[in-house]
């Protein structure tokens, strides 16, 4: 079976137990120390790129064919640090490595959609930067929603009918596609679901990382 490596922040329940449902792939997880998603300095510094990078590395000893990051950070941080963290971790092990937010931007990209919905459990600040960082990336917002949280233990207990709302929400804004930004909440099922009715793509977090896991290890 194929070694997939997948770093994840400490605090996600969300992406390992949809591994086991949805891939094929042998996955060996390791975690980077992440509690909350804020804009301030102490939160910010979770995502420094040397921790970042130390804990990838320690997947290479388990053999992993490919790395992925399962953090959606680079919807905020701006998505040069993802662009960043991919170059050092191939650069310093030689293993193909990608990320969440990389592979939704490829998705919405395939999809050829410039309107978007983004739907996150952050608090509006954090919700506000990353419309500004994808508007500054040539997409429209063409709703959002947050549910204004802040601790990432919490986002994985946002109840399903409250994602659903959010959802429906967004998509009544002739958007093209909707994107739940954060790999720690639970709605990679509900996204199946309400798509075709809906009539819209829904781009789940947690689902394109392990559709991503499954197109990185069979590159």
């Amino acid at each position: 079976m194929r070694r997939l490596g997948l770093l994840i922040p400490s605090s996600n329940v969300v992406l390992e137990p949809l591994a086991v449902k949805r891939s094929d792939l042998q996955v060996h997880v390791t975690r980077l120390g992440v509690l909350d998603v804020k804009l301030d300095a102490d939160s910010l510094a979770q995502f420094a790129m040397d921790k970042q990078v130390a804990a990838a590395k320690l997947l290479c000893d388990a053999k992993v064919e490919a790395i992925v990051w399962g953090g959606t950070s680079a919807s905020w941080l701006g998505i040069e640090h993802d662009e960043t963290f991919v170059r050092r971790v191939e650069a310093e092990t030689g293993v193909p490595t990608t990320t969440t937010v990389l592979e939704i931007n490829r998705q919405l990209a395939a999809l050829g959609a410039k309107r978007i919905g983004v739907v996150t459990p952050y608090t509006e600040d954090v919700a506000m930067q990353i419309n500004r960082n994808y508007a500054a990336m040539g997409y429209e917002i063409g709703g959002w929603r947050h549910d204004g949280g802040d601790l990432s233990n919490d986002f994985a207990k946002i109840p399903e009918d409250t994602i659903q709302k959010m959802i429906e929400d967004v998509a009544q804004n002739d958007v093209e596609a909707v994107v739940i930004m954060c790999t720690n909440v639970a709605a990679a099922d509900l996204a199946d679901r309400l798509q075709p009715r809906l009539g819209i793509s829904i781009i789940d977090s947690a689902a394109a990382t392990l559709d991503l896991s499954w197109q990185q290890i069979s590159r």
